[in-house]
């Protein structure tokens, strides 16, 4: 019985497969309806956030869409074609220097706002904040030199990775691994200060 009903859900699967080459977009969204909410699962766990999870998920319909006809039954289920296509979507985009650079500046405007010049005349206030600039200077010291020296040329004096890799003659990518471990190592120091 068990295995009639996945032979029946697999069928059916395919058969919406089938409709969606013919441009059924009635059957996109029966597809859709059936498997978003996992594969929005698994995209969300790679990329840790629900905007680009949800971005990438659209992508993953778009190429359903286009390339229905690709299936091939032979190399699993229709679950797995969809998962596979939801996960390298997923990677894709940690992957890309968009998403990378995006990330980088929404940590800059986090710690921007913990330095930033305080007009307020609380005195609670005053004194959570300069707590936090302490905790994230004593963070800062746990960088090596040069990771240090990338931060703050990068957030405090506004470099952009480009010119920080022509102002020590690093390359590119070198600068932009070591932004990516020093930014890792602070999230890991700060964690729970910036939640």
């Amino acid at each position: 019985m068990v295995t009639r009903l996945l032979n029946d859900e697999q069928t059916s699967d395919v058969a919406l497969l089938e409709r969606i080459a013919e441009g059924d977009q009635s059957a996109l969204s029966a597809l859709y309806d059936k498997h978003a909410t996992v594969l929005y699962s698994i995209i969300v766990r790679i990329l840790k956030e629900q905007a680009e999870a949800e971005d990438v998920l659209q992508e993953v319909f778009i190429k359903i869409w286009e390339h229905a006809e690709m299936y091939d039954h032979q190399l699993g289920t229709v679950g797995a074609w969809l998962t596979r296509i939801a996960r390298n979507r997923a990677v894709d985009r940690l992957r890309s220097k968009n998403y990378l650079a995006s990330r980088i500046e929404s940590d800059i405007e986090g710690y921007h706002e913990y330095f930033a010049v305080d007009t307020s005349h609380n005195p609670e206030h005053r004194a959570i904040l300069s707590s936090q600039q302490e905790e994230i200077l004593i963070a800062l010291t746990s960088l090596s030199k040069e990771q240090k020296e990338l931060i703050e040329y990068a957030y405090f004096r506004g470099f952009t990775q480009s010119k920080l890799a022509e102002h020590f003659h690093l390359p590119l990518g070198t600068v932009k691994a070591r932004m990516r471990t020093a930014m890792s190592i602070l999230r890991q120091k700060l964690r729970h200060h910036l939640a």
